[in-house]
C-alpha cells in the first residue's frame, strides 16, 4: 500500500464525505434503520450519530480500509448500541446475510445481502451536458478519489443486483454538478420467480 492510499486518501474520504449537505442526506437515510443493521462502507463512522438507538439493536460496520476503521474506533465505542467493526470488503461479506433486518449504504454502492436497503448515493446525472463531463473526468476522478465513479447509474446497478426500488428521490445538491447528483431511496430484494 502506498503512502497516498494509507495516509492521505482516508483523510480526504473522511473530509469530503462529511460535508454539510452530504451529512444531511446521510441523516435522512440512516434514521430509517432498525434491528440488526449491516452498514456497508462504514468508513470513519460518519453515520453513527444518525442511527436511532431506540430502533437499532446492533450494528455491523463493514469496510475494507484499515485506516478508516481505525478512525471509526472511538465513535463505535461511544455508540448507544453495540457496534462491531468488520474489516472486509463487500465482495465477500463474512457474515450470515439472514441475520440482518436492514442494510445501509451511504455513498458506497456495493453488493448487499437480502433485506431492506436504504441508500443515498451520487451518480449519473439526467442532464446530457453534465453526463458528458462525468464521463470525461471519471478516469482521473477514480484515481484521486479511491475508486469513486462520477457516472454510475445507481438505479440500474441496484436492479441488476437483485433489488426492486420501491421509493426514490433524485436531486442536485448544492455544489459541483458533476459530483452532486443524488439518489436517495429504498429498495427490497427481489424474490426469484419460479418457472412453470
Amino acid at each position: 500500500m502506498n503512502l497516498y492510499d494509507r495516509y492521505l486518501l482516508p483523510m480526504l474520504v473522511h473530509r469530503t464525505c462529511s460535508a454539510t449537505t452530504t451529512m444531511r442526506q446521510r441523516a435522512k437515510v440512516v434514521l430509517l434503520a432498525r434491528g440488526d443493521v449491516l452498514e456497508v462502507g462504514f468508513g470513519s463512522g460518519l453515520n453513527l450519530p444518525f442511527y436511532d438507538p431506540s430502533k437499532v439493536t446492533k450494528l455491523w460496520g463493514l469496510d475494507p480500509s484499515a485506516e478508516l476503521t481505525r478512525m471509526a474506533l472511538q465513535a463505535a465505542r461511544d455508540a448507544a448500541f453495540e457496534v462491531k467493526l468488520v474489516p472486509a470488503g463487500s465482495e465477500e461479506i463474512p457474515l450470515d446475510a439472514d441475520r440482518f433486518d436492514t442494510a445501509v449504504l451511504t455513498y458506497t454502492l456495493c453488493t448487499i445481502p437480502s433485506g431492506a436497503l436504504f441508500f443515498c448515493e451520487h451518480g449519473l446525472a439526467p442532464d446530457a451536458s453534465v453526463r458528458r463531463w462525468q464521463s470525461r473526468l471519471n478516469a482521473i476522478w477514480r484515481r484521486v478519489s479511491g475508486g469513486c465513479h462520477l457516472n454510475r447509474d445507481v438505479p440500474a446497478l441496484l436492479e441488476r443486483g437483485g433489488f426492486e426500488i420501491t421509493e426514490i428521490e433524485t436531486m442536485y445538491l448544492p455544489g459541483w454538478r458533476v459530483a452532486s447528483y443524488q439518489y436517495r431511496g429504498t429498495a427490497v430484494a427481489q424474490l426469484p420467480t419460479s418457472s412453470p
